[in-house]
């Protein structure tokens, strides 16, 4: 995959965040439809993609479903809508992280650098991981679910590494936020909703999840 991609129909603004991008030493590319983004990163997959939500033609949400059918690239939206619906749903929609204008350039490098790190640093994870009937192998990319294996995101599966590594300990939001998006600080619900997804994929009933469970008011536990 190569570089940073940004899905921005305000000419003043991509430029400005391509601008950034560029000074922190990523090849960028712009666009200011959704469908030209699209078209964009399925000829040269992007690394990462920046998305705004209010785009001409297909919206940021439906943008960025597509997006993440397509690959695992890195799914930062960049919108002026601030709603905690607006965040849920484009999370929900498959983005890792949401940021909102105007944006911060000291900011925006901060997360990139962040996002580097998470695509290229790897784990420290043990190499293989078994909780009960769920199978986590670190160093090959791969989760199983009584054998059979288990399609997850980039994010979800450092998420799932991060907790499988302290299974039957309670991990802080916060603490998530940390060693899994490599945020110092951060909105805690970028953690809430990726459990959330987690949960679809390896859980029987999410209503009731037995594997990934809340620990109220501390955090989230990976049942040993």
């Amino acid at each position: 995959m190569s570089g940073v991609l940004v899905i921005e129909d305000d000419d003043r603004i991509r430029r400005s965040l391509m601008m950034a991008l560029e000074d922190e030493g990523y090849k960028v590319r712009g666009t200011a439809t959704a469908e030209e983004g699209l078209a964009a990163h399925r000829a040269e997959p992007a690394e990462a993609v920046l998305v705004d939500l209010m785009l001409p033609g297909i919206d940021g949400f439906e943008c960025v479903r597509q997006l993440r059918r397509d690959g695992d690239a890195t799914i930062v939206v960049v919108s002026a809508r601030d709603d905690t619906h607006d965040i849920v749903a484009a999370l929900e929609a498959g983005a890792d992280d949401y940021l909102v204008k105007p944006v911060a350039i000291k900011e925006l490098s901060a997360r990139m650098r962040a996002v580097r790190r998470r695509n290229r640093g790897g784990q420290a994870s043990p190499s293989t991981i078994v909780v009960g009937d769920l199978e986590i192998r670190a160093d090959a990319g791969e989760v199983r679910l009584r054998g059979e294996p288990v399609q997850l995101t980039r994010t979800e599966f450092l998420l799932l590494c991060e907790l499988g590594a302290h299974a039957g300990q309670v991990l802080s939001r916060q603490q998530l936020l940390q060693r899994v998006w490599g945020y110092e600080f951060g909105d805690e619900r970028l953690v809430d909703v990726h459990v959330g997804r987690l949960r679809q994929k390896i859980e029987d009933d999410t209503s009731s999840p037995r594997r990934l469970v809340t620990v109220r008011g501390l955090g989230y536990k990976l049942q040993r």
